[in-house]
């Protein structure tokens, strides 16, 4: 199928790749920033635009890899008529592209994205359309780049959206907190990597709660003292451990 890019972020360069990769025709990248648009083109072996107005009409699909605002504003300036077009914002409404095309969906990337990594980890797609034809049509495309599709909601697609940002997200803000607590203790922070493998392995196949440890799980409340003692110096570190604690404690 002949593909075109509206975007060059993240989510549009992986996605891309994927597209490329499942030997469709990728024929265009649009891109406000020319250099951007340039780059991505190059990897991917098209043409690139910095306007709108110099999309090509005659793609068999369009996938919308913007922001949020700018996917809202896009169909007061484009407009693609019948042809398929889908965004990919986990918590945007179905609706967002209405306004560019009477088939209009959604083709979101479940997976924390970043263009530098050439090989990225499995991508669950959550897609939907406006018509059955058109979650149909989207279903067929999402299955070549991905064999994990799941045909959801806005409400769902969004409620998974934002599970997602706990579990990726703030997961990751305390992996930022604790990397610099042990880079200002002296502590090399790559100690902690299998405890961190090992704590994503276990809820592969037992509910998180069954496979809760550590201090707060055990109400021990003399080593949860000295850890929160220590952290005196890191006051932001030192709420959250205490607040997840006190939630630990809670269940």
């Amino acid at each position: 199928m002949d593909v075109v890019i509206i975007g060059s972020g993240n989510a549009a360069t992986v996605l891309g790749r994927l597209i490329k990769k499942a030997g469709h025709t990728i024929v265009q990248v649009y891109s406000r920033t020319a250099e951007h648009a340039r780059e991505l083109a190059n990897e991917l072996g098209c043409s690139a635009v910095d306007q709108l107005s110099a999309i090509n009409k005659d793609a068999g699909i369009y996938v919308v890899a913007l922001t949020d605002d700018a996917l809202e504003e896009l169909d007061k300036t484009f407009q693609l008529n019948d042809k398929l077009v889908v965004h990919t914002a986990g918590s945007g409404s179905i609706n967002l592209l209405k306004g560019v095309s009477i088939k209009h969906g959604v083709l979101y990337p479940l997976q924390t994205l970043r263009k530098e990594i050439k090989t990225p980890a499995e991508i669950p797609l959550l897609i939907d359309g406006n018509t059955k034809e058109v979650v149909e049509e989207v279903t067929v495309f999402a299955k070549t780049i991905s064999p994990l599709v799941y045909h959801l909601s806005d409400e769902e697609r969004g409620k998974i959206h934002l599970a997602a940002v706990v579990v990726n997200n703030f997961a990751n803000h305390l992996f930022d907190l604790t990397f610099e607590y042990c880079k200002k203790e002296n502590i090399d922070f790559k100690i902690l990597f299998p405890i961190i493998t090992e704590t994503a392995e276990r809820i592969r196949s037992n509910p998180p709660r069954d496979v809760q440890t550590g201090p707060a799980s055990r109400n021990d409340t003399l080593t949860l003292s000295k850890h929160l003692r220590w952290l005196t110096n890191y006051p932001q570190l030192k709420y959250l451990y205490l607040k997840i604690s006190e939630s630990i404690i809670g269940r």
